[in-house]
């Protein structure tokens, strides 16, 4: 059974910078596209960074700030968060697929509907 564990959320000053890891069980990296996509209040849920063989996908306002990556021995899959801003507040979810899942141009997808597996999500507050 595919699992997904987030930790590392709290509560950060603007600027400031948060370390999110995403503990993976079931399954191996090497076979799935992993994703991390957050949620603020009443948005909807958008990807944020997403990763399959080699390929990396970042927001644009996340890019140049956030960095995702990973441990294949640990299985598990990292968001450095960097110059945090009080719109990064949200709740941060890891997601995995089954597949390498690639938008129409080859890239690395990174939409909610691309993603099967789901953790529970970890709170990031960003305070002004």
């Amino acid at each position: 059974e595919v699992q997904l564990v987030e930790s590392g959320g709290g509560l950060v000053q603007a600027g400031g910078s948060l370390r999110l890891s995403c503990a993976a069980s079931g399954f191996t990296f090497d076979d799935y596209t992993i994703g991390w996509f957050r949620q603020a209040p009443g948005k909807e849920r958008e990807g944020v960074s997403c990763y399959s063989d080699g390929d990396t996908y970042y927001a644009d306002s996340v890019k140049g700030r956030f960095t995702i990556s990973s441990d294949s021995a640990k299985n598990t899959v990292y968001l450095q968060m960097n110059s945090l801003k009080p719109e990064d507040t949200g709740v941060y979810y890891c997601a995995a697929e089954d597949s390498i899942v690639v938008t129409g141009t080859g890239l690395v997808a990174c939409k909610v509907w691309d993603y099967d597996n789901w953790g529970q999500g970890t709170q990031v507050t960003v305070s002004s």
